[in-house]
């Protein structure tokens, strides 16, 4: 039998730049050869296929039939070497994490310029899901997930506690006609409310707090609802009324005093944690990964000194 016989690698891509600049002095250019070199090079490539792939017309070099359908099958062959190389060759600095959109958005996201300022070398992208992603299939590297105490055991290791807790604008607070000395006091504000479906079930922060905290339950001066809880923490910052705080969600804005939790610790409310889950197919970027968690670690100390000095 007379097998088809495969054309030489190595003149692939003369004829690849020849046929994309439409130039043999062009395509000898890019390569760092002669334009004679390139010319041999795909008279050779012709000879092995039995037929022309160029044509010459009115002083302007034009690909055959075979030249386009050779040069569409070659430029897609080496589009695909070229991103394996460039995954292979970025492995080492690439991660891909993702997290609750609460947690990406107002704690880790403002963050990630300290990680970009110790690892400037690490790319970092953040998938922002509510739901509980599969790393594997998604292509994802560490997620940070919400655990709830009795729920499903976490592969991964714990990273943070959880607790929610009412917060509001210290104008709000310091209002003298609607003090917030006590619990009691919150019927006469208006409560922000993040309503929201956690496994498939209706989920309202308030309601969660109330139920933990033991709180009967009361008519408040209003409500507000909102479907995501960035917009929860702009009502709460307009000063709209009073909203479920969530740590480490809000510990920068507790920080610098645009929220205030008017009750103190003694009002929050322990609901779960996050952990930190590496999916087995990163590791090939265990040193990476392992920085990424590491800064993690840091960051939740770092919180914990600072919201101690704040206390003392």
């Amino acid at each position: 039998m007379n097998a088809t016989p495969r054309v030489s690698l190595h003149l692939i891509r003369g004829f690849w730049s020849a046929a994309r600049y439409l130039s043999f002095t062009m395509a000898a250019a890019e390569l760092y050869v002669t334009q004679s070199a390139i010319s041999r090079e795909i008279k050779k490539l012709e000879e092995q296929i039995g037929q022309p792939l160029f044509r010459r017309v009115n002083r302007t070099l034009q690909l055959t039939q075979a030249g386009e359908e050779l040069y569409r099958a070659v430029d897609e062959a080496l589009a695909l070497i070229d991103a394996a190389t460039e995954r292979i060759a970025g492995a080492q600095r690439y991660l891909t994490v993702t997290t609750t959109v609460p947690l990406a958005s107002l704690w880790l996201v403002p963050r990630l310029p300290r990680f970009t300022h110790h690892h400037p070398d690490i790319d970092v992208r953040i998938v922002a899901s509510n739901d509980v992603l599969d790393l594997v299939q998604a292509h994802m590297d560490i997620a940070i997930r919400y655990v709830s105490p009795g729920g499903a055991t976490s592969p991964g290791k714990p990273l943070v506690g959880y607790t929610t807790f009412p917060v509001c604008s210290p104008a709000l607070m310091r209002d003298p006609a609607r003090p917030l000395r006590t619990v009691a006091d919150l019927a006469h504000h208006v409560l922000l409310e993040f309503e929201t479906t956690v496994h498939g079930r209706p989920w309202y922060d308030w309601e969660q707090w109330f139920n933990v905290m033991q709180v009967a339950k009361f008519k408040p001066a209003g409500r507000q609802r909102f479907s995501h809880y960035d917009q929860v923490v702009e009502a709460a910052l307009a000063g709209s009324g009073v909203a479920i705080g969530k740590r480490p969600h809000l510990n920068s804005k507790l920080l610098d005093g645009t929220l205030c939790a008017p009750f103190g610790t003694d009002s929050e409310a322990s609901l779960a944690s996050f952990y930190v889950v590496i999916a087995d197919s990163a590791s090939g970027r265990g040193a990476v990964g392992e920085a990424f968690v590491a800064w993690l670690r840091n960051e939740v100390r770092r919180d914990g000194r600072a919201m101690a000095r704040r206390q003392d």
